[in-house]
């Protein structure tokens, strides 16, 4: 059975900085890409970012870039995602996924995690 479990979520003033993890159970880890998505109350899914298996390939959506950071740990089966410079639009409750293919930032991968909140205050 596989199983993705995010971590690391909180509540955090604006310019602070999370970092989520997300460990992943049930799979050969290092033959999966990793990707972030989050949704916040009332609006879509939208794509954070991806990591391709070695972890030498990476992609953001544009509202994140230079703020965020993802990364991944094969030894350990756990994908990290590095926020910093947080702002209240990144409100959201935080999803990590995974798929055989680097499918970026298609909403199509096969193995989603169950969200992980994070709230940034004023």
């Amino acid at each position: 059975q596989v199983q993705l479990v995010e971590s690391g979520g909180g509540l955090v003033q604006a310019g602070g900085s999370l970092r989520l993890a997300c460990a992943v159970s049930g799979v050969t880890f290092s033959d999966y890409c990793m990707g972030w998505f989050r949704q916040a109350p009332g609006k879509e899914r939208e794509f954070v970012a991806a990591i391709n298996w070695s972890g030498i390939s990476t992609y953001y959506g544009d509202s994140v870039k230079g703020r965020f950071t993802i990364s991944r740990d094969n030894a350990k089966n756990t994908a990290y995602l590095q926020m910093n410079s947080l702002r209240p639009e990144d409100t959201a409750v935080y999803y990590c996924a995974a798929d055989d293919r680097y499918v970026r930032d298609s909403p199509e991968y096969n193995y989603w995690g169950q969200g992980s909140q994070v709230t940034v205050s004023l």
